[in-house]
């Protein structure tokens, strides 16, 4: 096991950092507070560095990122080890049976992990660059997509109840298109004011070029009638919509820019051909997928700790003579929803995984356990592929099914289409 010079357990917050070191030789314990400014950091670490020239100090915080993990990786002495805040919470209760929480006292129990668990524990390993940038990326712009859903839902509901009609010329209001339109007539009477050649440019400037369409749409338009004409319902309704048209466009314009980026990184990683050679993966799901495992082959002993770090294995629990099995309930969601979706949507592209997806529907399996069912199956294939760098191929599976006899295939084939 490597030696460190000192062993510190930092409990952070957002203004304020308790640490407490454990000097490796002499075995005292010196507790300390570090606001969370750049100038303190930096000062600690440089304190650490000259009282340990060329030692290695390793360092136990409860989180895997965050603004203290980023303004400690510049630091290349500091050895970090993540832990899940409950195995902290689970160490606490052991020897305060009150579980009355105190900032000084966790950080000298993330100190006394590293001190006696350490053989438990793994030291974090970053990416390159490429792939830690790729995975804030694909994080972010998750982010963005459920607000884009929250704001469509909302712009929907306001829509109802005084201007339905839009919703039933815009199949989907999740456009720059629809965001620009209501920003210019959030209202039935003040788009009825518009002459059609008016319409006809707005809709060709935004690309809204089918000649039959655009003719429909302003008929609808004309022939239209107010579902409300109460004033006060219209006037703050016209504040609200374009209010939200204008955070609908702001986010699908920002989605669309993160959208390029992945797409530019993704195009230089040198991983990137093993993911996208999944069928129907395209580049949101291979890119969240290459972001999932990472360049370091030596992170995963096996498909199977993959699958239950996204937690996508189940759980086992077995006392006396009681078995009981369950889903995971404590995992990164983000990385779950990774490989549950792109399980949901290989359904669409692959011959073998719909057959899969039947067999467990017609065995009576909800549609989510199910897709679970499946994700198990596609990361032991992901692994395989990630391991010895070589793309996907849907014909050597599923020659290698055959091989095997696999009852996967009779079922698919005496299934109906």
């Amino acid at each position: 096991m490597l030696k460190y010079a000192a062993l510190v357990g930092i409990d952070w917050s957002d203004a304020k950092h308790d640490v407490c070191l454990l000097d490796c030789a002499s075995g005292r314990r010196e507790p300390a507070v570090i606001k969370h400014t750049p100038e303190e950091l930096d000062q600690w670490a440089d304190s650490l560095r000259r009282r340990y020239p060329g030692q290695e100090v390793a360092v136990c915080l409860e989180q895997a990122r965050g603004p203290l993990i980023y303004a400690l990786l510049k630091y290349d002495f500091l050895t970090i080890y993540p832990v899940n805040p409950k195995t902290l919470a689970k160490f606490r209760e052991a020897f305060t049976t009150s579980r009355a929480k105190d900032d000084p006292g966790d950080a000298a129990y993330l100190a006394d992990l590293l001190a006696l668990h350490r053989d438990k524990l793994k030291a974090w390993l970053p990416d390159d660059e490429k792939t830690r940038t790729l995975q804030y990326l694909v994080e972010h712009r998750r982010r963005l997509v459920d607000d884009r859903s929250r704001i469509s839902n909302r712009l929907t509901s306001l829509l109802k109840g005084y201007f339905p009609q839009v919703l039933d010329w815009f199949p989907d209001i999740c456009t720059k298109l629809v965001a620009e339109f209501l920003s210019r007539w959030p209202s039935l009477g003040s788009l009825k004011r518009v002459h059609d050649t008016t319409l006809r440019r707005f809709f060709r400037e935004h690309h809204s070029t089918r000649q039959q369409v655009v003719d429909l749409r302003i008929v609808r338009i004309r022939s239209s009638v107010p579902l409300v004409t109460d004033r006060a319902v219209i006037a703050a309704s016209v504040v609200m919509a374009r209010a939200l048209a204008a955070q609908m466009k702001a986010t699908v314009e920002a989605v669309a820019e993160f959208d390029r980026q992945i797409e530019r990184l993704c195009q230089a990683h040198q991983d990137y051909e093993v993911f996208a050679s999944l069928p129907g993966s395209g580049t949101v799901y291979s890119s969240r997928l290459l972001a999932a495992f990472g360049t370091d082959r030596t992170r995963f002993a096996s498909a199977e700790r993959v699958a239950c770090l996204a937690g996508v294995a189940p759980v086992v629990e077995r006392s006396g003579q009681s078995t009981w099995v369950h889903w995971r309930f404590c995992c990164p969601k983000f990385l779950r929803q990774s490989f549950v979706e792109y399980a949901g949507e290989s359904v669409r592209h692959s011959f073998w995984a719909r057959a899969f997806y039947m067999q467990q529907r017609a065995k009576g399996k909800s549609h989510q356990v199910a897709v679970r069912a499946l994700a198990y199956k596609w990361i032991r294939i992901m692994y395989r592929c990630w391991q010895t760098r070589r793309p996907y191929s849907e014909v050597e599976y599923l020659e290698s099914l055959r091989q095997k006899g696999s009852p996967l295939l009779k079922y698919a084939a005496e299934s109906p289409a």
